[in-house]
């Protein structure tokens, strides 16, 4: 699905991420792993648009989107959450999930004069649309609260139900277990395998939860010093003398 050729990224002389190539299998879950300041936030800001990569492409479904804004990456199906969660806080959970879909009639002036009709037809439609979502996740409890009064692990629900408004075809997953509790990271698991596995979604995602990311990725990709360091399932990453040294410390 995409294919990352040579990147590299610097700031200030230094190379956050150096001559990185990987590819990511359409319907997989890939895990992408390392130690802090390996590079791994870097790397998905210039695949999310955040950055430009100094040289390199990237290709997604055979077209080259180095240097396209996150905008229109979003407009392709290629969408990012966060280690920490960029919730609306004060709106509602059903608002948050409302305001995802692109294109809505109802932000242009003229049509709120003029398409009154098709305006609620939509807002009809994104209602419906986020009541599934709340139901498939289990927010049913605290869709009408203000999405800032929730805890980490339902505001990390949350932004995986706001990829679920569009067609996403590729999520980047920035920490998504981050600060969850057991409970709440185990439904979030079975939710991203859940879209995986019927919706076709393909994921790519960040996690220093080496048990989490056991349980939803093949293949991991580990990265050290900006570059990457090696890649296979995860049994052969657990026992590869390099990644014990380099991440996991033992």
């Amino acid at each position: 699905m995409i294919e990352i050729k040579n990147v590299s990224k610097s700031f200030g002389g230094i190379k956050a991420v150096n001559n990185v190539s990987l590819s990511i299998k359409k319907g997989s879950i890939t895990g992408l792993i390392g130690p802090n300041g390996a590079g791994k936030t870097t790397l998905f800001n210039i695949i999310a648009g955040l950055y430009n990569a100094d040289v390199g492409e990237i290709i997604f479904e055979d077209e080259n989107i180095s240097g396209l804004r996150s905008d229109q990456l979003f407009e392709k199906g290629v969408l990012r959450t966060f280690q920490i969660a960029h919730e609306f806080e004060n709106l509602s959970v059903r608002e948050n999930l409302m305001m995802v879909p692109g294109n809505q009639l109802g932000e242009n002036i003229l049509h709120t004069w003029m398409s009154r009709k098709r305006i609620k037809q939509q807002e009809k439609s994104n209602y419906e649309k986020a009541s599934k979502v709340i139901k498939f996740l289990n927010l049913d409890q605290v869709e009408n609260e203000r999405a800032g009064s929730l805890s980490g692990g339902q505001k990390k629900l949350l932004e995986l139900g706001r990829t679920m408004m569009v067609d996403a075809k590729l999520v980047l997953l920035d920490e998504v277990g981050a600060g969850v509790n057991k409970t709440l990271l185990k439904k979030i698991g079975q939710s991203i395998k859940t879209l995986n596995s019927e919706l076709g979604y393909t994921f790519f995602m960040i996690e220093h939860d080496i048990d989490f990311i056991s349980s939803l990725c093949d293949p991991v990709v580990v990265m050290t010093e900006g570059s990457v360091l090696t890649e296979g399932n995860v049994e052969n990453i657990k026992n590869d003398d390099r990644v014990i040294e380099a991440y996991l410390g033992y």
